[in-house]
């Protein structure tokens, strides 16, 4: 990756303190790369695990995908509700702890059902960061630079995803997967530390009158959710991003197995010729592409959407919209390209138009609703999101691929898995579309 696609933390407002809001911004961005390469790594593992666990796809899907997900998304309102009223830091830092050690549990696995406990555990831990964090975020970054403050917060996905991959592939390569688990779960328990010591939390600063106030004036659950089905919109820009999600998530579940089961022969000459096990090379390539195409894509969503919201705010939508439609064709010539130099080429301009949703999305949730509210719907909106994306897709793509391999064998049942879930982010463009309409006349902070 390279220096230049790693921007600077946004500008933040005077009174939260420019170098202490940037230290907090930079610490978030590691919190959330850290929650994204523990998800992730799973991916690169997957074919070592099901090999020495005796798994189907469908199996790898939900320790990927169903399972995390349910457990992930249902907590992550009542500590969204937490983080309306509490200290939002500690909420952070706590969720950081039970993440990583659960994530090194995974190392110490003997089967199936303890995977997927230990897999339960890491969507437990996970559902502690991100409303807190957005809302801690929407706090630092004035709304006129929300977007490309939250695309910043989003790094994380991409940069978490390319860690995952290559720090998991040459792990596994040289220790095994039990041993990439562990590598990968123990700094987030120093990590939490940090977060304690070094996030700042702008309530802390309120006098106790004003920090009583605030919290009388936080909404309950029921007119907070009247609030946001009031806003149709965050309902349309919500389900776009969740069909999104089920594009990624479903596909990053498998990139590992499809270039493992299509293209053997060109990995195993570029692996002799590198020096790298087949795993470690396809890892780190593999991280390498999602994160520097993620990072560029995140970042430039962020901007370009900020830009033009400056003249016209449908454009947290429109932006999304474009990119989603321009990214089909891109991943279908993907995964038919008869060389895995070209099919990765290819990939690489997918995933590009793929990240660039994020920071618009958040960024329009955010401003959908009342400052207290906030945490709230950012939980509410990855409830669907991740529900719909990371429950549903790698779950989708592994089961269709069972469905089809044995009339196509694993290689074919699995790459007309990929191309027919690929066709699902023409579907969001058009939600996403459809929401813009209304976006502009319902923002209210």
């Amino acid at each position: 990756m390279t220096d230049a696609a790693a921007p600077a933390p946004p500008t933040t407002p005077p009174a939260a303190g420019r170098v202490a809001a940037s230290a907090s911004m930079w610490l978030l961005l590691a919190i959330y790369t850290f929650n994204f390469l523990d998800r992730q790594v799973v991916n690169i593992l997957a074919e070592p695990i099901k090999r020495d666990l005796g798994l189907s796809d469908a199996q790898l899907g939900m320790l990927t995908g169903l399972t995390f997900a349910l457990f992930y998304t249902v907590l992550g309102l009542p500590i969204a509700r937490l983080a309306e009223r509490a200290d939002r830091v500690k909420i952070i830092s706590g969720a950081v702890a039970l993440w990583s050690l659960f994530t090194v549990a995974c190392g110490f696995a003997a089967n199936f059902p303890q995977l997927l406990l230990a897999r339960i555990g890491v969507g437990v831990g996970e559902a502690g960061c991100s409303p807190p964090a957005h809302s801690l975020i929407s706090d630092y970054a004035p709304r006129e630079s929300r977007a490309s403050a939250l695309a910043f917060y989003s790094l994380g996905i991409p940069l978490g995803s390319l860690l995952g991959m290559a720090l998991g592939g040459l792990v596994a390569d040289a220790y095994g997967w039990r041993a990439a688990f562990l590598v990968a779960g123990a700094p987030g328990l120093l990590l939490a530390v940090v977060a304690l010591l070094v996030l700042k939390e702008p309530r802390r600063a309120q006098t106790a009158a004003a920090t009583a106030t605030a919290a009388a004036e936080t909404p309950p659950l029921r007119e907070a959710m009247r609030e946001l089905f009031g806003k149709p919109s965050f309902w349309f820009v919500s389900a776009g991003g969740g069909l999104l999600a089920f594009v990624s998530y479903g596909h990053i579940a498998f990139y590992g197995s499809f270039y493992f089961r299509n293209h053997p022969a060109d990995l195993a000459r570029l692996a002799e010729a590198t020096g790298l096990g087949p795993a470690g090379l396809l890892g780190t390539t593999l991280g390498l592409l999602i994160g520097t195409a993620g990072v560029a894509g995140t970042w430039s969503g962020g901007r370009t959407a900020d830009a033009w919201a400056r003249r016209d705010r449908r454009a947290y939508a429109l932006v999304p919209a474009i990119s989603a439609a321009l990214a089909v064709p891109l991943a279908w010539a993907a995964f038919v390209a008869p060389g895995v130099v070209s099919s990765m080429a290819l990939l690489a301009g997918a995933l590009f138009l793929h990240a660039v949703w994020y920071g618009p999305v958040f960024a329009s949730v955010q401003s959908l609703v009342r400052p207290r509210t906030r945490a709230t719907a950012a939980a509410v909106m990855l409830f669907v999101i991740n529900l719909v994306g990371l429950g549903l897709g790698p779950l989708a793509v592994g089961s269709l691929s069972d469905a089809l391999t044995p009339s196509m064998g694993e290689g074919d049942a699995l790459r007309w898995a990929m191309i027919a879930t690929a066709g699902v982010g023409l579907i969001a463009a058009g939600v996403l579309w459809a929401g813009a309409r209304r976006l502009s006349r319902e923002m209210t902070s």
